[in-house]
């Protein structure tokens, strides 16, 4: 990164962006009270570093060792911001003081149900609705969701979840699968989600930032930390640094019975916060498949000082066509919301 002095000019600050360009990268311009900080995206051996900090206004050039350096906090530390990034829904605003919950089902399956589980869910304290509408699964013979049977099905799936959003004041969030799916969906939702199998697309990371829609981006649950942060990187260098990390559980470390879908990896999250100014929330739903362990294991992640959480919730889990044993009830919601807050209450101080 290159952070220029106090008193730079705006012609300085041009002729420093156009010798990093001129090398074949691209540049990230950030703005602090006193100090502008430029990011520098692409092969960074192309950079004299030297010439750089010998250039007019710049006050220094300084390399960051970690492969995420947009995201890192030693770049937004460097230009005063020292606070975790706030993204903004609408109305909501995540990364503050409130923890912010994102509820819903697991799959969009028919209006009826959505709009009745979306009121319940409001009720209870949920600020965004979640609901699927392109669902990866495992096998070829489970439901995939109302956006597999083709563009009308998808296009009908998210009229419904924008409806419901707007008739109960909540922001809507739905998974793309595909780049092909990024442009469809944006037009209906407030903010794109990245599932954990799609995390290490780039195509699909750069197709869903370049939306400009905050992106809700989970750790696939393979990957260390290190490869999670490096590849929301790819996100924020398309200009997009409206990211909200989710951890939502690795695979089991040992054999035997597995009593739990994923192994939720809690210390992700202190770790991300110190790495990055990014925020980071929660799925309990996914990482333990399990309607019993979501209330404790969503009161440790607000321990452990997640911004929020996103939880399945359904009044008739019976008649959900999928993940029906990993959702719990609007009064279940309701506890563990009023709960969050006053843990939360505890971790910002």
């Amino acid at each position: 990164m290159i952070i220029m002095k106090k008193d730079a000019s705006p012609e300085q600050l041009q002729h420093v962006i156009d010798e990093v360009t001129k090398v074949g990268l691209r540049t990230d311009v950030s703005h602090g009270q006193h100090l502008t900080v430029i990011g520098l995206v692409g092969d960074e051996r192309q950079v004299d570093f030297a010439h750089l900090a010998a250039l007019p206004g710049v006050k220094e050039a300084r390399m960051i060792e970690a492969p995420y350096k947009l995201i890192n906090r030693e770049y937004s530390n460097a230009y005063g911001e020292t606070r975790t990034h706030i993204v903004k829904i609408g109305n909501v605003e995540l990364g503050g003081d409130e923890p912010v919950i994102i509820a819903g089902p697991c799959a969009v399956e028919d209006r009826d149900a959505l709009f009745r589980i979306a009121e319940q869910a409001k009720e209870a304290g949920a600020h965004i609705l979640r609901g699927g509408v392109f669902k990866p699964r495992s096998s070829v013979h489970s439901f995939q969701g109302l956006g597999a049977s083709g563009e009308a099905g998808a296009i009908e799936a998210l009229t419904w979840l924008k409806e419901a959003g707007e008739k109960f004041g909540m922001p809507v969030v739905t998974e793309v699968r595909g780049e092909a799916q990024a442009a469809l969906v944006s037009q209906y939702v407030d903010i794109i989600q990245i599932g954990s199998r799609n995390m290490y697309d780039q195509d699909l990371l750069q197709t869903a930032a370049r939306t400009k829609l905050p992106i809700i981006f989970k750790r696939h649950f393979g990957a260390s930390i290190e490869e999670f942060l490096s590849f929301a990187e790819y996100i924020a260098a398309e200009g997009n640094k409206d990211i909200i990390l989710c951890e939502r559980g690795i695979v089991p470390v040992g054999k035997g019975k597995n009593y739990t879908r994923y192994q939720l990896d809690l210390s992700a999250v202190p770790v991300v916060q110190k790495e990055t100014f990014l925020p980071i929330i929660v799925d309990p739903s996914h990482a333990t498949g399990r309607r019993d362990l979501i209330r404790p294991m969503s009161l440790a992640a607000m321990a452990a000082g997640a911004s929020g959480l996103m939880i399945e919730v359904h009044d008739r889990p019976e008649e959900a066509l999928c993940d029906a044993s990993q959702m719990i009830s609007p009064a279940e919601l309701k506890e563990i919301i009023g709960l969050a807050r006053q843990i939360r209450q505890i971790t910002v101080k």
